[in-house]
Protein backbone atom coordinates (compact mmCIF):
# COMPACT_ATOMS: atom_id res chain seq x y z
CA UNK A 1 0.00 0.00 0.00
CA UNK A 2 1.73 3.82 -0.76
CA UNK A 3 1.05 4.64 2.62
CA UNK A 4 2.82 6.35 5.15
CA UNK A 5 1.45 5.63 9.13
CA UNK A 6 1.61 9.58 9.87
CA UNK A 7 4.10 10.73 12.59
CA UNK A 8 2.07 11.98 15.71
CA UNK A 9 3.10 13.48 18.98
CA UNK A 10 2.68 11.36 21.78
CA UNK A 11 0.64 9.04 19.53
CA UNK A 12 3.11 7.29 17.26
CA UNK A 13 4.35 4.42 19.35
CA UNK A 14 6.98 1.47 18.38
CA UNK A 15 4.02 -0.82 18.45
CA UNK A 16 2.45 1.14 15.93
CA UNK A 17 5.19 1.44 13.78
CA UNK A 18 6.23 -2.48 13.79
CA UNK A 19 1.75 -3.11 13.11
CA UNK A 20 2.55 -0.87 10.21
CA UNK A 21 5.99 -1.69 8.67
CA UNK A 22 4.87 -5.98 9.14
CA UNK A 23 2.18 -4.60 6.56
CA UNK A 24 3.88 -3.27 4.01
CA UNK A 25 3.78 0.18 5.13
CA UNK A 26 6.00 2.76 6.02
CA UNK A 27 5.28 3.38 9.78
CA UNK A 28 6.62 6.78 11.26
CA UNK A 29 6.83 8.70 14.43
CA UNK A 30 8.48 12.13 15.84
CA UNK A 31 11.94 11.27 17.04
CA UNK A 32 10.60 13.61 20.13
CA UNK A 33 8.51 11.16 20.96
CA UNK A 34 11.82 9.35 22.61
CA UNK A 35 12.12 11.01 25.59
CA UNK A 36 15.91 11.52 24.79
CA UNK A 37 18.59 11.19 21.87
CA UNK A 38 19.79 8.12 23.95
CA UNK A 39 16.32 6.25 24.04
CA UNK A 40 15.92 7.08 20.26
CA UNK A 41 18.79 5.24 19.82
CA UNK A 42 17.26 2.42 21.99
CA UNK A 43 14.20 2.25 19.73
CA UNK A 44 15.47 2.07 16.69
CA UNK A 45 17.63 -0.90 17.82
CA UNK A 46 14.67 -2.12 18.82
CA UNK A 47 13.12 -1.55 15.35
CA UNK A 48 16.18 -2.97 13.49
CA UNK A 49 15.77 -6.11 15.80
CA UNK A 50 12.30 -6.78 15.45
CA UNK A 51 11.61 -5.91 11.38
CA UNK A 52 13.04 -7.86 8.63
CA UNK A 53 13.60 -7.07 5.44
CA UNK A 54 10.06 -7.84 4.39
CA UNK A 55 8.90 -5.32 6.17
CA UNK A 56 8.50 -1.45 4.69
CA UNK A 57 10.61 0.86 6.07
CA UNK A 58 10.12 3.15 8.78
CA UNK A 59 10.68 6.94 8.61
CA UNK A 60 11.64 8.82 11.77
CA UNK A 61 10.25 12.39 11.40
CA UNK A 62 12.82 15.09 12.42
CA UNK A 63 11.72 18.74 13.35
CA UNK A 64 14.32 20.81 11.96
CA UNK A 65 12.99 24.53 13.73
CA UNK A 66 15.69 26.20 15.48
CA UNK A 67 13.42 25.97 18.24
CA UNK A 68 14.04 22.12 18.69
CA UNK A 69 16.89 21.78 21.47
CA UNK A 70 17.45 18.10 20.49
CA UNK A 71 17.44 18.49 16.30
CA UNK A 72 21.19 18.23 16.57
CA UNK A 73 21.62 15.06 18.43
CA UNK A 74 18.74 13.36 17.14
CA UNK A 75 20.07 13.97 13.60
CA UNK A 76 23.54 12.07 14.83
CA UNK A 77 21.34 8.77 15.94
CA UNK A 78 19.23 8.53 12.67
CA UNK A 79 22.97 8.97 11.18
CA UNK A 80 24.21 6.62 13.28
CA UNK A 81 21.47 4.31 12.34
CA UNK A 82 21.87 4.43 8.63
CA UNK A 83 18.29 4.91 8.32
CA UNK A 84 16.02 4.82 5.24
CA UNK A 85 14.07 7.36 4.84
CA UNK A 86 13.33 10.69 7.10
CA UNK A 87 10.52 13.29 7.53
CA UNK A 88 11.27 16.77 8.45
CA UNK A 89 8.73 19.25 9.72
CA UNK A 90 8.53 22.82 10.78
CA UNK A 91 11.15 24.46 8.64
CA UNK A 92 13.52 23.96 5.34
CA UNK A 93 15.38 20.75 5.63
CA UNK A 94 18.71 22.73 4.46
CA UNK A 95 20.63 21.62 7.56
CA UNK A 96 20.23 18.10 7.33
CA UNK A 97 19.75 17.09 3.73
CA UNK A 98 23.55 17.10 3.50
CA UNK A 99 24.46 14.34 6.11
CA UNK A 100 21.14 12.47 5.79
CA UNK A 101 22.22 12.06 2.10
CA UNK A 102 25.97 11.46 3.26
CA UNK A 103 24.74 8.43 5.61
CA UNK A 104 22.28 7.22 2.41
CA UNK A 105 18.97 8.55 3.50
CA UNK A 106 16.06 9.61 1.62
CA UNK A 107 14.67 13.58 2.94
CA UNK A 108 11.19 14.20 2.33
CA UNK A 109 9.96 17.48 3.47
CA UNK A 110 6.84 18.50 5.22
CA UNK A 111 5.26 21.54 3.45
CA UNK A 112 2.61 23.67 3.78
CA UNK A 113 2.77 25.78 0.51
CA UNK A 114 4.13 26.23 -3.58
CA UNK A 115 7.13 28.41 -1.95
CA UNK A 116 7.71 26.05 0.95
CA UNK A 117 7.76 23.04 -1.55
CA UNK A 118 9.93 25.29 -4.09
CA UNK A 119 12.51 26.02 -0.95
CA UNK A 120 12.38 22.39 0.22
CA UNK A 121 13.53 21.60 -3.27
CA UNK A 122 16.13 23.30 -3.84
CA UNK A 123 17.60 22.32 -0.47
CA UNK A 124 17.50 19.35 -1.94
CA UNK A 125 14.43 17.45 -0.33
CA UNK A 126 14.13 14.03 -2.23
CA UNK A 127 10.53 13.88 -1.82
CA UNK A 128 7.71 16.45 -0.77
CA UNK A 129 4.81 15.87 1.57
CA UNK A 130 2.17 18.19 1.00
CA UNK A 131 0.04 19.45 4.41
CA UNK A 132 -3.19 20.26 2.59
CA UNK A 133 -6.51 21.24 4.29
CA UNK A 134 -7.95 19.23 6.85
CA UNK A 135 -4.84 17.10 7.67
CA UNK A 136 -4.93 16.39 11.51
CA UNK A 137 -2.28 18.20 14.23
CA UNK A 138 -0.19 20.93 11.65
CA UNK A 139 -1.37 21.72 9.12
CA UNK A 140 -1.63 23.64 5.82
CA UNK A 141 -4.86 26.00 4.00
CA UNK A 142 -4.11 24.90 0.65
CA UNK A 143 -7.18 22.68 -1.23
CA UNK A 144 -5.26 19.22 -2.54
CA UNK A 145 -6.70 18.87 -5.94
CA UNK A 146 -4.77 22.21 -6.36
CA UNK A 147 -1.65 21.74 -4.09
CA UNK A 148 -0.72 18.24 -6.07
CA UNK A 149 -1.82 19.72 -9.19
CA UNK A 150 0.57 22.78 -8.76
CA UNK A 151 3.66 20.95 -6.85
CA UNK A 152 3.43 18.48 -10.16
CA UNK A 153 4.12 21.53 -12.24
CA UNK A 154 7.56 22.12 -10.44
CA UNK A 155 8.74 18.52 -9.21
CA UNK A 156 8.22 15.23 -10.50
CA UNK A 157 10.05 13.30 -7.33
CA UNK A 158 7.89 11.53 -4.58
CA UNK A 159 4.47 12.94 -3.37
CA UNK A 160 2.71 12.41 -0.01
CA UNK A 161 -0.59 13.57 0.04
CA UNK A 162 -1.43 14.71 3.78
CA UNK A 163 -5.67 15.29 4.76
CA UNK A 164 -8.70 14.11 4.39
CA UNK A 165 -7.56 9.97 3.74
CA UNK A 166 -8.94 7.76 5.47
CA UNK A 167 -9.94 4.75 2.89
CA UNK A 168 -8.62 2.32 0.13
CA UNK A 169 -11.23 5.17 -2.26
CA UNK A 170 -9.17 7.97 -1.14
CA UNK A 171 -5.65 6.68 -0.88
CA UNK A 172 -7.19 5.48 -5.05
CA UNK A 173 -8.13 8.90 -5.55
CA UNK A 174 -5.03 10.71 -4.53
CA UNK A 175 -2.65 8.23 -6.78
CA UNK A 176 -4.76 9.23 -10.08
CA UNK A 177 -4.52 13.40 -8.79
CA UNK A 178 -1.25 12.59 -8.87
CA UNK A 179 0.95 11.49 -5.45
CA UNK A 180 2.45 8.79 -5.19
CA UNK A 181 1.82 7.88 -1.39
CA UNK A 182 -0.01 9.37 1.21
CA UNK A 183 -0.57 10.19 4.94
CA UNK A 184 -2.95 8.25 7.40
CA UNK A 185 -2.88 9.04 11.01
CA UNK A 186 -6.24 10.09 12.47
CA UNK A 187 -7.42 6.45 11.70
CA UNK A 188 -4.70 4.71 13.88
CA UNK A 189 -5.20 7.16 16.46
CA UNK A 190 -8.47 4.95 17.24
CA UNK A 191 -6.30 1.48 17.71
CA UNK A 192 -5.11 -0.01 20.77
CA UNK A 193 -1.39 0.24 19.56
CA UNK A 194 -1.27 4.15 19.49
CA UNK A 195 -0.15 6.17 22.83
CA UNK A 196 -3.72 7.76 22.53
CA UNK A 197 -6.09 7.83 26.13
CA UNK A 198 -9.56 5.83 25.65
CA UNK A 199 -10.93 8.93 26.34
CA UNK A 200 -9.36 10.29 23.35
CA UNK A 201 -9.95 7.37 20.97
CA UNK A 202 -13.46 7.13 22.21
CA UNK A 203 -14.21 11.21 20.89
CA UNK A 204 -12.89 10.44 18.13
CA UNK A 205 -15.04 7.68 16.91
CA UNK A 206 -18.10 9.98 18.03
CA UNK A 207 -16.74 12.76 16.32
CA UNK A 208 -16.98 14.18 12.73
CA UNK A 209 -15.32 16.41 10.81
CA UNK A 210 -17.17 19.34 11.86
CA UNK A 211 -16.09 18.70 15.09
CA UNK A 212 -12.45 19.57 14.03
CA UNK A 213 -11.15 23.16 14.78
CA UNK A 214 -8.35 24.78 13.78
CA UNK A 215 -5.88 26.12 16.22
CA UNK A 216 -2.44 28.04 17.19
CA UNK A 217 -2.50 27.52 20.34
CA UNK A 218 -1.06 24.50 20.94
CA UNK A 219 2.36 25.07 19.26
CA UNK A 220 2.02 28.20 17.68
CA UNK A 221 1.51 27.33 14.28
CA UNK A 222 -2.30 26.13 12.88
CA UNK A 223 -3.21 22.50 14.19
CA UNK A 224 -6.61 20.54 13.33
CA UNK A 225 -8.05 19.35 16.72
CA UNK A 226 -11.03 18.26 18.06
CA UNK A 227 -13.16 20.79 19.32
CA UNK A 228 -14.18 18.74 22.81
CA UNK A 229 -10.77 19.64 23.70
CA UNK A 230 -9.99 22.69 22.80
CA UNK A 231 -13.42 23.70 24.61
CA UNK A 232 -11.61 21.75 28.09
CA UNK A 233 -8.35 23.19 27.54
CA UNK A 234 -9.39 26.91 27.38
CA UNK A 235 -5.59 28.49 27.75
CA UNK A 236 -2.95 25.16 26.70
CA UNK A 237 -0.07 25.34 28.47
CA UNK A 238 2.62 28.10 27.03
CA UNK A 239 -0.22 29.59 24.64
CA UNK A 240 1.56 32.49 23.06
CA UNK A 241 0.51 32.22 19.32
CA UNK A 242 2.10 33.33 16.14
CA UNK A 243 4.91 30.87 15.52
CA UNK A 244 6.08 27.71 15.99
CA UNK A 245 8.10 26.90 19.49
CA UNK A 246 9.01 23.14 19.91
CA UNK A 247 8.55 23.30 24.18
CA UNK A 248 4.82 24.80 23.66
CA UNK A 249 4.67 21.88 21.42
CA UNK A 250 6.10 19.33 24.25
CA UNK A 251 4.33 21.11 26.83
CA UNK A 252 0.94 20.15 25.11
CA UNK A 253 1.69 16.88 23.23
CA UNK A 254 -1.43 15.31 25.24
CA UNK A 255 -3.73 17.60 22.65
CA UNK A 256 -5.89 15.75 20.94
CA UNK A 257 -5.16 16.30 17.53
CA UNK A 258 -7.74 15.10 14.58
CA UNK A 259 -8.33 15.57 10.76
CA UNK A 260 -11.31 15.28 8.77
CA UNK A 261 -11.07 12.20 8.54
CA UNK A 262 -12.20 11.76 11.29
CA UNK A 263 -15.66 11.16 9.78
CA UNK A 264 -13.99 7.45 8.64
CA UNK A 265 -13.00 6.77 12.10
CA UNK A 266 -16.21 4.39 13.09
CA UNK A 267 -14.87 2.10 15.99
CA UNK A 268 -11.70 1.25 17.89
CA UNK A 269 -9.88 -1.41 16.04
CA UNK A 270 -6.60 -2.87 16.07
CA UNK A 271 -4.28 -1.75 13.85
CA UNK A 272 -3.60 -4.89 11.77
CA UNK A 273 -7.59 -5.13 11.08
CA UNK A 274 -7.40 -1.41 10.52
CA UNK A 275 -4.84 -2.28 7.74
CA UNK A 276 -6.39 -5.77 6.84
CA UNK A 277 -9.88 -3.54 5.90
CA UNK A 278 -8.19 -0.61 3.87
CA UNK A 279 -6.21 -2.83 1.91
CA UNK A 280 -9.14 -4.96 0.49
CA UNK A 281 -10.94 -1.43 0.28
CA UNK A 282 -8.08 -0.16 -1.98
CA UNK A 283 -8.52 -3.55 -4.18
CA UNK A 284 -11.93 -2.95 -4.50
CA UNK A 285 -11.55 0.74 -5.42
CA UNK A 286 -8.71 -0.45 -8.13
CA UNK A 287 -11.33 -3.04 -9.77
CA UNK A 288 -14.41 -0.39 -9.86
CA UNK A 289 -11.99 2.14 -11.49
CA UNK A 290 -10.90 -0.71 -14.47
CA UNK A 291 -14.36 -1.55 -14.80
CA UNK A 292 -15.18 1.68 -15.16
CA UNK A 293 -12.46 2.50 -18.03
CA UNK A 294 -13.19 -0.56 -19.84
CA UNK A 295 -17.11 0.65 -19.72
CA UNK A 296 -16.59 4.06 -20.88
CA UNK A 297 -14.07 3.00 -24.01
Amino acid sequence: MPVIVAPMTAVSTLDLVISASRRGLIGSFPTHNAASAGELDDWLHLLSADLDATAAPIAPNLVVHGSNSRRDEDLAVLIRHRVELVITSVGSPAPVVGPLHDAGARVFADVASLKQASRAVAAGADGLVLLSAGAGGQTGWANPFAFVRAVREIFDGPVVLAGGISDGQSVLAAEVLGADLVYLGTKFIATPQSGASDDYRRALVSATLDDVKLSDRVGGIPASLLACWLDANASPNGAATGSFAQDRLLTNRNAWSAGHSVSGVHEIADAGVVIDELVADYERAREGLQRGVRGGQ
